[in-house]
């Protein structure tokens, strides 16, 4: 039997208590998307209520990826937290793109950005200057 071809690494840091930066490196598509979504499980199950989820090193990603991501969101809304996703490749962003996704899940270019999106709460309007 032979190996997966393009095996699937996942690294997970902690910035802070509440938040998992999660390193996805590989196709992330259905042959290696119950590994991601362990990975993403164990850290809910550990309380953390904030997720970046670092793409740059993803060169494909098919609907099982995709839908890891957003049942991830839906869990961490319950908890008032939020996912973003960080510098997807220009081929994982254009299905991003084209599936919606890009519109409820944040993305942003750096995990500095992505940490301080997290840190200021929802993306709210600006209160008007007095």
């Amino acid at each position: 039997m032979p190996l997966a071809q393009n095996p699937l690494s996942v690294e997970v840091e902690l910035p802070r208590e509440d938040v998992a930066l999660i390193t996805v490196d590989g196709y992330l598509d259905v042959d290696t998307a119950t590994e991601f979504q362990a990975h993403l499980a164990n850290q809910l199950h550990h309380g953390r209520r904030h997720f970046l989820i670092d793409l740059s090193s993803v060169p494909f990603m098919d609907s099982s990826g995709m839908n890891i991501i957003l049942r991830v969101y839906q869990e961490t809304r319950k908890t008032e937290g939020s996912v973003h996703v960080i510098s997807p490749t220009p081929a994982v962003r254009r299905i991003l793109d084209l599936t919606g996704v890009s519109i409820t899940v944040p993305i942003s270019g750096s995990v500095d950005e992505a940490l301080a999106r997290v840190g200021a709460g929802p993306d709210l309007p600006e209160e008007p200057s007095v």
